[in-house]
């Protein structure tokens, strides 16, 4: 089964490309029959349509981890700020309103379950057992880090560990994604399976 995206599917705001979604959806159709999947990161929902869909034929579901408060680059006078998703009323980002509508739009409101927290916060008490974790959360070291380390040992053995915005030349991107995708491999618990674009997966060995 290939990824067929949603009729607005270019009018979702997201940082994700073409074959980034592909990769996304076809790892997510495999994991799924392992178990549920863990997304940190959901901004307006673009990625978390791809899994949802590729976890829906097998009775899945995805759990979309984000405060919704947006990360550094989205703030009031930052490079991806946008005003569309600025709240007036509480003087802050709010992405969680246009999440629910895309995932309604994609009728996944059955497979997606939102949890709005941050990464620290909602991996205090987890105890459930992931067949893939995905990491495109805040770009700062700090963040990066807190994600890996509050989820990759949650992945179960032959699940899979994918972390978006990879960028071995720091001229062409952030490092904290490539710092943890390092970490992973060091870890000796992880290997690669593939690289497309900016999206790396790894496999819980």
């Amino acid at each position: 089964m290939s990824f067929v995206p949603p009729a607005d599917w270019q009018d979702i705001k997201g940082f994700l490309a073409e074959d980034e979604a592909e990769t996304l959806f076809r790892h997510a159709q495999n994991a799924s029959q392992m178990g549920p999947l863990l997304e940190i990161g959901s901004y307006c929902g673009k990625s978390t349509i791809c899994l949802g869909l590729g976890s829906k034929p097998n009775d899945s579901v995805v759990y979309a981890l984000d405060h919704h408060r947006g990360s550094e680059e989205h703030q009031l006078g930052e490079m991806f700020h946008d005003p569309d998703l600025y709240d007036d009323s509480s003087a802050a980002v709010d992405t969680f309103r246009e999440f629910r509508r895309n995932i309604d739009r994609a009728r996944l409101a059955d497979t997606v379950i939102p949890l709005v927290a941050s990464s620290e916060l909602a991996a205090r008490q987890w105890n459930t057992p992931l067949s893939l974790v995905f990491i495109d959360g805040g770009h700062s070291l700090d963040a990066a880090l807190t994600d890996y380390r509050c989820w990759a040992g949650h992945v179960v053995p032959g699940g899979i560990l994918a972390i978006h915005d990879i960028f071995p030349d720091a001229a062409k991107g952030g490092q904290a994604p490539y710092a943890i995708y390092q970490m992973a491999l060091d870890s000796g618990l992880f290997v690669e399976l593939e690289l497309v674009n900016t999206l790396v997966v790894l496999q819980r060995v």
